[in-house]
């Protein structure tokens, strides 16, 4: 249930756009229907709030030439824990 709530809230989070318009943007599952795969990428951290992590993996994903990415898992508490499938 927590995992399901943490990737409810970043899902709200990423509406407010934050980064550069050439930064990656956060996408659902019927978006991503479609788009070609290029890997996933991992982010953690220890106390940070759910908008850092999405600016975390926006960034990692930018950095690894993807246009958009899927968070596919979350975790949170004291450490946060979040997976994506990034995307062409």
């Amino acid at each position: 249930m927590k995992t399901k709530l943490t990737i409810a809230a970043l899902s709200l989070l990423s509406v407010i756009s934050l980064g550069a318009n050439a930064a990656a943007h956060q996408i659902n599952s019927e978006q991503a229907q479609g788009l070609q795969s290029m890997g996933s990428i991992s982010v953690s951290q220890v106390g940070s709030a759910p908008m850092d992590m999405r600016q975390e993996l926006s960034q990692k994903a930018t950095e690894q030439g993807a246009s958009a990415y899927r968070v596919i898992e979350a975790r949170s508490g004291d450490n946060w824990h979040a997976t994506a499938e990034l995307y062409k």
